[in-house]
């Protein structure tokens, strides 16, 4: 099969282009940067710019399935610029493709976008399905309904179209589980207000083979894209430091400090969110690393 991948050089797009070489797919991939001659068999980069509407018409040519996971990172400040480019980045290159598919012969059956948990609201008794029909009324939960929408249109040109709602991806190599380890190694970790709030997380790996697992099996609509057991925030910050030998000694950080110093992000650290990830989970797709136990000993060395 013949694939296209925006984002690849992001931290699942990595994990996920390695895994599909794996398995013997050819790998297209979008890049705004000049790139030097794929040096992998079965590895093509095309230029575009979503910025200026341009792309490599070439870039779809035999293409099946287009994975998308373009968009700027969410652990940034979100100042009114920021906040513009979080959207941008995520609606604008969905938009280029799809008026390049809308104008341009092609054998595209399957676009997947990345979305994220932040769709659903802050709960302490709520568990979220595939099913689940809240939204989140936040910046973020607003942005990733038009990141949906976005991904939504291509239905309009008969292909089938998944929306990959993924919680906070572990991985040792980037993201937000090294900036967890930070102050606890540096013996200055403790968990945010009452550490009782619900995280959903997957592991890097589990992530990439998910999107495989809904390649192979062309699963469409709405997918949870974390892994079956979620972890409270202190008992991830437990983990975490039991890994790295270190103590936990300082109280838990009140939510108004975090908000003083963070502004509205502050509320990735402090939602209550159950997700669970049915979907899969009842198509048979099996966890390499089921709890935040076992991804963090795989992870944390």
């Amino acid at each position: 099969m013949k694939i296209l991948i925006t984002g690849a050089t992001g931290l699942i797009g990595q994990e996920l282009t390695n895994q599909l070489l794996q398995e013997n797919h050819i790998v297209h991939y979008l890049t705004t940067t000049p790139f030097k001659s794929h040096r992998r068999q079965n590895y093509f980069g095309f230029n575009w710019n979503p910025k200026t509407g341009k792309i490599d018409e070439n870039c779809i040519q035999g293409v099946d399935v287009i994975v998308h996971l373009a968009g700027a990172s969410i652990a940034e400040k979100w100042t009114p610029y920021y906040k513009n480019e979080l959207h941008d980045s995520r609606i604008q290159s969905a938009d280029l493709l799809f008026q390049l598919l809308s104008k341009t012969p092609n054998q595209v059956k399957h676009f997947i976008s990345a979305s994220g948990t932040a769709i659903y609201p802050d709960s302490d008794s709520a568990l979220y399905d595939e099913e689940a029909i809240a939204s989140d009324d936040s910046f973020l939960g607003d942005l990733v309904q038009k990141w949906e929408a976005s991904a939504d249109q291509f239905k309009s040109l008969h292909i089938k179209v998944t929306k990959m709602r993924t919680g906070i991806v572990f991985s040792n190599k980037k993201g937000a589980l090294r900036e967890m380890i930070k102050p606890i190694k540096m013996f200055v970790g403790t968990g945010f207000g009452s550490g009782k709030q619900l995280q959903s997380w997957i592991h890097i790996k589990d992530i990439a083979r998910m999107y495989s697992f809904v390649i192979q099996n062309q699963v469409e609509g709405v997918v949870n894209a974390v892994a079956p057991i979620p972890v409270s925030n202190q008992e991830l910050t437990s983990i975490i430091a039991k890994r790295l030998h270190r103590p936990l000694f300082l109280p838990n950080l009140p939510r108004s400090f975090m908000k003083m110093v963070l502004g509205e992000m502050h509320i990735l650290l402090f939602n209550n969110k159950n997700v669970v990830p049915k979907k899969v989970v009842n198509l048979g797709f099996k966890f390499d690393y089921p709890t935040a136990e076992i991804a963090l000993s795989h992870l944390i060395k």
